[in-house]
């Protein structure tokens, strides 16, 4: 599919198309995030081409996104202002809850709105250029778009709690310290290596992809006897798939690389 918003671009890479490039592409307005562009990010993820087994989302031009675009930010009441909000949650979930990981491509400017963008995606590759703010609580504003649930999984609610009221910027070595990424790279190749990570996943069991986006997550937040329970009947939903078998029989036979230190 092509979107029809221009303010987002979608192309297909790899020998089998199967890894979804997803561009903003505000790049006059940093790619500040607006109604229209969160409603494509929805409807693209929403129906990714069957051949997709991988998604890398990145910014055009000098910025993932700086936020909300507050131009167009419209006085509301409070019934909807909360639709509003819920809105924008349906639409994330489709990135986080979709078929297919999805690599956070960032670079300049990650704030607001596109922090909680990027928190949405399951890894996140900052280059050296990134840096990070939520200047919601400076604005008279608070996140709306998922941030204060997905934020403080990254973070802790205690540093999202001095970005906000303090207006702390991180740069992206500090950034991946305290987890808001999971690499830094050196300037303008966060792209590049978040393709060459896609590339890598599409390579797993759909299974196994499977399960550590939409199980993990969940086992995480249950209590341990659940979590014993749902990671083993999740162990053997994986393992019966006929690709994970397999992938074991290769293994056993030598046909398969062992793991190394790089």
């Amino acid at each position: 599919m092509t979107p029809s918003n221009p303010d987002l671009r979608l192309r297909l890479h790899g020998e089998q198309s199967e890894i979804a490039i997803v561009t903003l592409n505000r790049a006059a307005k940093r790619n500040a995030l607006n109604d229209g562009l969160i409603l494509s990010l929805r409807d693209v993820f929403q129906n990714l081409p069957a051949s997709v087994r991988a998604a890398v989302i990145h910014g055009e031009g000098d910025h993932f996104s700086a936020g909300l675009d507050l131009s167009e930010l419209s006085e509301r009441d409070a019934s909807e202002g909360v639709f509003h909000s819920r809105m924008w949650h349906a639409a994330l979930d489709c990135v986080e809850k979709g078929n297919v990981p999805v690599i956070a491509a960032l670079h300049g400017a990650v704030v607001g709105g596109g922090l909680e963008l990027a928190s949405a995606c399951h890894i996140r590759v900052a280059d050296d250029s990134t840096f990070y703010a939520l200047p919601e609580g400076t604005r008279g504003i608070f996140v709306g778009g998922g941030g204060a649930v997905r934020v403080p999984k990254l973070i802790g609610a205690a540093r999202m709690t001095d970005m906000m009221l303090t207006g702390r910027v991180y740069n992206a070595v500090d950034g991946e310290r305290i987890g808001l990424s999971q690499y830094v790279v050196p300037q303008g190749t966060s792209l590049d290596k978040a393709i060459d990570l896609a590339t890598r996943i599409a390579g797993n069991a759909r299974m196994t992809n499977f399960a550590l986006m939409h199980a993990l997550p969940r086992i995480a937040e249950q209590p341990a006897d659940h979590g014993f329970l749902t990671e083993a009947m999740m162990a053997a939903i994986a393992q019966s798939a006929p690709e994970a078998k397999a992938r074991v029989r290769a293994f056993l036979e030598g046909k398969a690389a062992k793991v190394s230190k790089d």
